[in-house]
C-alpha cells in the first residue's frame, strides 16, 4: 500500500479536477492521497466522495504559503478541520488577497502591452482561487510565451520581474500557528526545493518546531538521495513525521507527476496516530490551540 500526500486539483492551480485526481491514483495503484490545495479546501469533499466510489482513502489537507525573507516557504496541513468557520474566514481573506495580487499583475502586463484580460484569466482558474499559473496559462494561450516557465522570469510575472506583485505576508510560525488552531498537522514540505533561496537546513527547521511544526516532507519528487538522507536525519533529531508527495499539478511531462513518489502507507498511519493523540489532548485541555 502506497500513497501520495501532495496533490493539487482545480480548487486551485492544478490541471485535473478532484474526481479526476481520485481515478487517476486509482489506476496508479495508490491505496492513499492528500488533497493540498493552496490556501483553499474547496477540493475536498468531491475528492471524498470520489474516494468512496473508487477504494481510495482521501486524506483532506491545504498547503499555506508563507515568507521568510525572500523565501517562500510552504508548509502542509494535514486533517484540518476543514468546515470550520475559523478556518473558512481565514481562507477568504487569502483568496481575496491573490484575486487583488492577480489584477495587479494584469495591470502592469498591461501597461507593457501584454493585453490578458481578468474574465479569461478566471475562466482559466475555473474556481475563485486565482494564482500566477493561470496568468501563465493565459499568456501561453495569447501566444506571449511558447511554454509555461516563460512566464516565470523577469520578463513577465517571475518573483522580480517587471509585472510581479509581492504576495501577501504570513510568516512560517504564523501559518504553523493558524494549522494547528484548525486542528491540522502542520508538516514543512519540500524544504530541499525552494522556490527562492537555498534548502532549509537544522537549525532553521529547529526554529519551526518550536513554533509546532510536526513533521518533514522528506520524500519529495524533486528531493536528491542526499537530502531525503539529510532530512531523515533531522527528522529523528527533532522526533517528527515523516511524509513526502509529488506536488502533483497535472502538468504534462513533470517531474511531479502524480504517484512520482509512493510513500509506505506506514507513515500515513504515523499520520493517522498524530491526529488521533493531537484530539485527543485538545478534549482533554481546551485551551490547546486556542
Amino acid at each position: 500500500m502506497y500513497a501520495d500526500l501532495h496533490i493539487h486539483t482545480t480548487a486551485s492551480d492544478g490541471m485535473s479536477t478532484p474526481a479526476e485526481v481520485v481515478a487517476a491514483a486509482k489506476a496508479k495503484g495508490l491505496s492513499a492521497i492528500a488533497i493540498t490545495d493552496h490556501d483553499s479546501t474547496d477540493g475536498i469533499a468531491e475528492a471524498i466522495d470520489e474516494g468512496i466510489k473508487h477504494q481510495i482513502e482521501v486524506i483532506p489537507g491545504i498547503e499555506l504559503s508563507t515568507l521568510s525573507g525572500d523565501r517562500e516557504i510552504h508548509i502542509l496541513g494535514y486533517y484540518p478541520d476543514w468546515k470550520s468557520s475559523l478556518l473558512q474566514e481565514k481562507l477568504a481573506f487569502f483568496i481575496e488577497a491573490r484575486q487583488n495580487r492577480a489584477v495587479k499583475m494584469l495591470e502592469k502586463l498591461d501597461k507593457l502591452g501584454i493585453v490578458v484580460s481578468v474574465q479569461r484569466v478566471e475562466e482559466i482558474a475555473e474556481s475563485s482561487f486565482i494564482g500566477r499559473p493561470h496568468i501563465a496559462r493565459a499568456l501561453l494561450e495569447n501566444g506571449y510565451i511558447n511554454e509555461i516557465s516563460e512566464a516565470f522570469t523577469e520578463k513577465y510575472i517571475g518573483r522580480g520581474g517587471r509585472a510581479y506583485v509581492e504576495r501577501f505576508k504570513l510568516n512560517p510560525a504564523e501559518g504553523i500557528d493558524m494549522l494547528l488552531k484548525t486542528g491540522a498537522i502542520p508538516v514543512l514540505a519540500h524544504p530541499g526545493n525552494l522556490s527562492q533561496g537555498p534548502p532549509m537546513l537544522e537549525q532553521e527547521i529547529g526554529s519551526l518546531v518550536v513554533s509546532g511544526l510536526r513533521g518533514i516532507e522528506v520524500y519529495y519528487s524533486r528531493h536528491t538521495a542526499e537530502q531525503k538522507s539529510y532530512y531523515n536525519r533531522i527528522v529523528r533529531t527533532f522526533d517528527l513525521l515523516v511524509t513526502g508527495g509529488s506536488d502533483c499539478h497535472g502538468y504534462k511531462n513533470s517531474a511531479n507527476s502524480l504517484g512520482t513518489v509512493r510513500l509506505p502507507y506506514k507513515y500515513v498511519e504515523a499520520l493517522k496516530s498524530e491526529k488521533i493523540k493531537k484530539h485527543y489532548m485538545v478534549v482533554k485541555n481546551p485551551d490547546i490551540g486556542s
